[in-house]
């Protein structure tokens, strides 16, 4: 993710990337094609959790199921 010109170093749980898609369970081989079908998701909440916290030089955003709204499911 990019906060103007610095990058923004984010990752996503297993668990929280197949919440997202309502499925469970997705094989380790899947996952690339998984994270690229939900990345515009994925990016509105980590933006979403930047946003709501004070910016710490170098942190890296983890997305985890607790982060998953309903609606987003």
């Amino acid at each position: 993710m990019m906060h103007g010109d610095q990058e923004i170093e984010c990752q996503i749980s297993d668990a929280a990337m197949d919440e997202l898609a309502g499925t469970r369970g997705t094989p380790s081989l899947a996952r690339q094609a998984q994270f690229i079908a939900l990345r515009d998701a994925i990016e509105m909440i980590a933006s979403d959790i930047f946003d709501s916290g004070p910016v710490v030089r170098g942190a890296t955003i983890r997305i985890f199921t607790k982060h998953i709204s309903k609606e987003e499911r």
